[in-house]
């Protein structure tokens, strides 16, 4: 059984090696995600064995480049795993100089006079705290007040009601996004937005085959969540940050009304951030971890993601082994109970929304095994995942990096395929590719849209209903 829910793992030198990247193709991984926050020397040779692992395993894999975006951090250290004790005075400073037990960079002159005593820094997603009990031009004097702090280089840093005004990309995240369009990314992911300004200059900047994920990780891209999400392609709930941001109880709710959001105007949703955290030391789960992954998967999620439980931890295979076993658990009880969960979405003005709406209901009955859908763009794809069928999503494109962008979304299997020339040509495609598909047998139903005339994007116009073997 295929599970519908896709999984993201962030490559780090837990996973680099060719057969660690296999293996986790095997158990789950449908994408894997660049941090270009962080070192990324020698990624050429890791996206290459992506490639490779993608031809041998015959399965579509979508890489995500990850923009740093202003995102505050911390800078290096001599020695990583820097143990700062308790009620420390520890020094937050503008020296480039490697970072140790007493201080470390801090490269934002501008923020030093918006910070006073009595200020909070939160380091590494919030785990460790520091009160700033002095402020200079260039320099923060703090207390550890966190007990078992260690720290590592590049970790992010949030000073809660902080207000830093950041509507345009970073010359870094310009350079980044070449980086990424020569890499062949399928995804950019843009950090810690506030509007959706960086959206649209992104858009200029990347490839049109090429998808935006929109990081949802404080408040001021809350208050604009509705413009965020029309100009997106994709969101990503970021839960360590926005949780620092507007407190960690408020992140259940918000999760929920952003997967809702989402689903009701047809754009995919990652939950991210601590899913399975334990695993980074321990080679099982928390139950809470566990209840946290199929939350997710019941709200409606396309996608869950493992940080830095793939890219640096001690069992990166348990852990998206555990993370897959969650999702098919979780989606067969969902198909057990349908009618529970059948996507609200009823009329659309759409029009290409509107022709597909009438396939999600077809689509309900046992015997329609698959829908197969052809496209340019990726967006029928797109809509059709949004529906949440109960059969199977083909997605059949000429474009190898729209098969790989789409094979990021909830129950989309991608397959590059010439392009139709025509209604009977259509049809042989699709005859050929169901002779493939072990699920489909003889006298099962498939649905069929495409857009006429062919090769023009975003004309779904056309849907059939094809009986196996007719």
């Amino acid at each position: 059984m295929e599970k519908k829910a896709k999984i993201i793992a962030t490559l780090g030198p837990a996973i680099y090696g060719e057969t660690k990247l296999k293996k986790l193709v095997d158990l789950g991984v449908d994408a894997f995600r660049i941090n270009f926050s962080h070192n990324t020397n020698g990624i050429n040779r890791i996206v290459s064995r992506i490639r490779k692992v993608e031809k041998l395993k015959g399965k579509k894999i979508s890489i995500i480049a990850d923009l740093q975006g202003v995102k505050l951090r911390i800078g290096k250290l001599k020695k990583e795993n820097q143990k700062i004790n308790y009620e420390k005075k520890f020094i937050f400073d503008l020296k480039k100089n490697l970072g140790d037990k007493n201080r470390v960079n801090f490269p934002y002159p501008n923020i030093y006079k918006k910070i006073h005593k009595g200020s909070r820094i939160l380091v590494d997603d919030g785990k460790f705290l520091f009160k700033v009990i002095k402020s200079k031009k260039n320099m923060l004097i703090t207390k550890c007040k966190s007990n078992n702090c260690i720290l590592k280089s590049n970790k992010s840093a949030h000073v809660p009601n902080l207000d830093i005004a950041f509507n345009k990309l970073t010359s870094k995240d310009k350079k980044d996004i070449k980086t990424a369009i020569k890499l062949g990314c399928n995804w950019i992911a843009l950090s810690y937005l506030q509007n959706e300004k960086l959206i649209i200059e992104a858009r200029r900047l990347i490839k049109k085959d090429m998808g935006i994920i929109s990081k949802i990780e404080n408040k001021h891209a809350l208050k604009n969540i509705k413009k965020i999400i029309q100009a997106t392609d994709s969101i990503m709930i970021a839960r360590g940050d926005l949780a620092i941001d507007i407190g960690h109880s408020e992140v259940p709710k918000v999760q929920l009304s952003l997967i809702k959001r989402c689903s009701e105007s047809s754009k995919s949703v990652i939950v991210a951030t601590q899913m399975l955290e334990s695993m980074i030391e321990n080679n099982t789960a928390t139950r809470a971890e566990i209840n946290d992954i199929a939350t997710a998967i019941f709200q409606g999620a396309d996608t869950v993601m493992l940080s830095a439980e793939a890219a640096i931890g001690k069992f990166p295979t348990q852990a998206v082994s555990t993370m897959t076993q969650t999702i098919l658990s979780t989606e067969k009880y969902k198909r057990e109970h349908i009618e529970d969960f059948k996507n609200s979405i009823i009329t659309s003005k759409d029009s290409v929304k509107s022709i597909l709406l009438s396939v999600k209901n077809i689509a309900y009955n046992p015997n329609v095994k698959a829908i197969i859908v052809f496209s340019n763009s990726g967006k029928s794809a797109k809509l059709v995942s949004a529906m949440r069928p109960a059969a199977k999503i083909v997605t059949i494109s000429p474009n190898i990096n729209v098969c790989r962008q789409v094979s990021l979304i909830w129950g989309v299997k991608a397959i590059n395929s010439r392009d139709a020339n025509g209604w009977k040509d259509m049809m042989s495609i699709s005859k050929e590719i169901i002779k493939k598909l072990k699920f489909i047998k003889k006298d099962d139903f498939v649905i069929i849209t495409a857009g006429l005339p062919f090769g023009k994007a975003g004309m779904t116009n056309m849907i059939r209903l094809y009986k196996v073997g007719s």
